[in-house]
This record gives C-alpha cells, sequence and structure tokens, in this order.
C-alpha cells in the first residue's frame, strides 16, 4: 500500500461548502454565477413558471375532469373468479380479500357475471348484476348482501 492509495472511509469527508459571492478566488466571485444584467440577475427574479407577462402553459392548459371527494370506490369481481373455492363455502368480503381477489382501498363490492362457475357457493357481496345472480343461483349456490353495504367496508 502506498501513501497515494489511502482512501477516507465512505461517508467521513464533507463536500466543500458552496460560498457564492465571495471574490474571484472562490471561483464564483463578482456576478455569484447570475451571469450580467438581466431580469435573472435581480434580487426581484420572478417565480417559477413566470413567462414575462405571457399566459402561463399551466394556465394555458385546460383543466381535465373532475373527482368527487366523497365518492363510493367499487371493486368489481367476475363470477369465474370464485372457481377456486371449495363447494358448499361461504364466501365474505374479508375472505376474498384474504385470496388476493380485492385490490387497495374499496368502499363496495360488486360481482359481475362474466365466466362460468360450477360450483355452489354462498357469496356475499355488496351488489350483485342480475347475470351474476342466475349464474351463482343456477350453479346452486345463494346471493346474500353483506351487512356492512350502508357503511364502507374499509376505512380510506
Amino acid at each position: 500500500m502506498k501513501l497515494s492509495e489511502l482512501k477516507g472511509a465512505p461517508g467521513s469527508r464533507l463536500k466543500k461548502v458552496y460560498r457564492k459571492g465571495r471574490g474571484h478566488a472562490s471561483g464564483n466571485g463578482k456576478t455569484a454565477g447570475y451571469g450580467h444584467k438581466g431580469q435573472k440577475a435581480r434580487s426581484g427574479a420572478p417565480r417559477p413558471g413566470f413567462e414575462g407577462g405571457q399566459m402561463p402553459l399551466y394556465r394555458r392548459l385546460p383543466k381535465r375532469g373532475f373527482k368527487k371527494p366523497n365518492r363510493l370506490v367499487i371493486e368489481a369481481l367476475n363470477v369465474s373468479e370464485f372457481e377456486r373455492f371449495e363447494n358448499g363455502t361461504v364466501v365474505t368480503v374479508d375472505m376474498m380479500i384474504e385470496n388476493g381477489m380485492l385490490k387497495d382501498k374499496f368502499d363496495r363490492v360488486k360481482i359481475l357475471g362474466n365466466g362460468n362457475l360450477t360450483k355452489n357457493l354462498t357469496i356475499e357481496a355488496c351488489m350483485f348484476s342480475e347475470l351474476a345472480k342466475k349464474k351463482i343461483e343456477a350453479a346452486g349456490g345463494k346471493c346474500q348482501t353483506c351487512a356492512g353495504c350502508n357503511d364502507t367496508h374499509q376505512e380510506k
């Protein structure tokens, strides 16, 4: 090992403090990195996004859409996703969360009629489409609306 190969421990060396406007020797004296004259060299330089009186870009672009602050988030599940359960199982919202069928936060769960169901299950959910009800009952199962449908299932 040579003296020229020595290095400090990672994170032990501090960066040099960058001091603006402290003379030529500092490498950033005189204009302190602001150039010569002009609006941006002055102390009252405009705020970010100001375009010299021209209508700024963020005001020229249209506002798109509206999200109601107290909207209901409804998670939809298809009938075909319930094939993973055993015959005669009572499928609740909690079981759907445990099996990874429901993601994120939601207020209600709606069962849709896409796909086929061959097992007789009792499914508890907030809402059912007409086709989903027919398919569940045709397979010998039952549709029950859950008790928490007046409120939300999970706190946001």
